[in-house]
């Protein structure tokens, strides 16, 4: 594990991935490029037969190009970090901020790769990697880089992140959400990852610095009053029921294409943009609950106290758990103890 450092200051742990596995990638994506050369020497070789020497040099040095630099900067770029070996053994190529990998950090680290594997046979990338605590190559120091392992373990998964409170479904269904980009989604998806381990004032402060700028590319703007993870849960878990209906969509068609019984049915899709007026689904439901109090927090490890009935919301495993008597003085004249309000946060 190792943290990554987001745009918003906040530190994240990732799965890095180990040596291992990144020198079994890096054999399948090396093995796949010997058979890619073997087949385009041989090709630009026989333009020997029709053009002179100089034609076939230089096509051969074109295509050895592509194949040695060419395919994994386009392969990276492509498929956001993934080269055939990577996505055999299940890792990632990600910018230190945690985004998808650009152009030209693809194309960086493909540079680096043919002075470290193809002229150095690995040996700057596995002295490098060695030396560095999260694993780094060359190519990944050049471009700001990290490969990470996308594959976890079930046993390392707590469920999904984001569940559509009940109080912002019928909000939730009208969304557009076109506007909103990969990067801010994971920006969101791990503030709600790390919510429970974060002090309140820091928590508060970058949940609506986090729900202002989802608020600014979504339409129409949320009911008044709702809390920041509410809305980042709301928001994400659409964007995932939407995903979820389209691949299904995609699916089924690929299934009748092929003559096939399509597993189900086919979902109803979604309305691309939000129509004006009242919600097609009933009349929205009351405000969120009120926001849970918090204990005094330990040095480094916050405590939540959360509230009587908080009601069904992304975090309802958590926030309805039992929670023990709280002791109060018995109020003057032997009457009832008097009420203290939550601190709320």
């Amino acid at each position: 594990m190792a943290d990554l450092v987001t745009g918003e200051a906040v530190a994240l742990d990732i799965r890095v991935a180990r040596l291992a596995s990144r020198a079994c990638a890096i054999l399948l994506d090396l093995l796949f490029q010997m058979v890619l050369l073997n087949i385009v020497v041989y090709v630009t070789a026989m333009t020997s037969l029709v053009a002179d020497d100089a034609w076939t040099v230089g096509l051969t040095l074109l295509a050895v190009v592509a194949v040695i630099v060419g395919y994994p900067c386009a392969f990276e770029t492509l498929s956001r970090g993934r080269t055939l070996g990577k996505m055999a053994v299940g890792l990632r190529v990600v910018g230190d901020d945690g985004g998808p990998v650009r152009f030209r950090q693809a194309l960086v680290r493909a540079l680096a790769g043919f002075v470290e594997f193809w002229m150095f046979y690995g040996s700057p990338a596995l002295i490098t990697s060695f030396c560095n605590r999260r694993g780094k190559r060359l190519g990944d120091l050049f471009a700001g880089t990290i490969v990470i392992q996308e594959r976890v373990p079930a046993s390392a998964l707590l469920g999904p992140v984001a569940v559509m409170p009940p109080q912002l479904a019928w909000w939730a269904r009208n969304l557009e959400l076109s506007m909103l980009s990969d990067e801010l989604a994971m920006t969101a998806r791990q503030y709600l990852s790390r919510f429970w381990e974060l002090l309140p004032e820091v928590r508060d402060s970058l949940g609506q610095r986090i729900a202002s700028q989802v608020v600014v590319v979504v339409s129409p703007p949320p009911p008044p009053g709702v809390r920041p993870e509410i809305l980042l849960s709301a928001v994400l878990a659409e964007r995932r029921h939407r995903e979820e209906l389209r691949l299904a969509e995609r699916r089924a068609r690929r299934m009748r294409r092929l003559g096939l019984p399509a597993w189900g049915t086919a979902p109803v899709p979604v309305p691309a943009m939000a129509m004006a007026g009242p919600a097609p689904y009933g009349p929205p439901r009351q405000g969120p609950p009120a926001p849970p109090p918090f204990s005094a927090p330990q040095p480094g490890r916050p405590r939540f106290l959360p509230p009587n009935d908080y009601g069904a919301g992304p975090y309802q495993n958590v926030l309805n758990a039992p929670r023990p008597p709280v002791p109060y003085p018995a109020g003057p004249a032997g009457g009832p103890p008097p009420q203290r309000p939550h601190p709320g946060y």
